[in-house]
């Protein structure tokens, strides 16, 4: 039987919220660590609830190694919790 991609190339990295009690929230996907810097912060807000994002410890930048069937997630890097853009103009008033 022929296998088919629904995409040319996967998505290989993603960024993952790191909850203090042990649990992880898919923030965002794409294909280059680029594009994950890019987006994360946009969707940290649209994902997370506001109740949630305190409870954030930390954010994991992932890369996919493997075949898309065999494989796992390894972390690259920890990327920055944003903060909300209001929060930075009152500070700087």
């Amino acid at each position: 039987m022929p296998s088919f991609l629904t995409e040319s190339k996967p998505q290989c990295w993603r960024a993952i919220a790191m909850f203090e009690d042990g649990r992880e929230a898919l923030l965002f996907l794409g294909m280059s660590s680029q594009k994950i810097r890019e987006g994360y912060s946009a969707a940290y807000f649209d994902v997370l609830e506001e109740d949630e994002r305190a409870m954030i410890k930390s954010i994991s930048l992932q890369r996919w190694n493997g075949a898309a069937d065999a494989g796992k997630w390894s972390q690259t890097t920890t990327l920055n919790i944003p903060t909300p853009a209001k929060k930075l103009v009152r500070m700087i008033a």
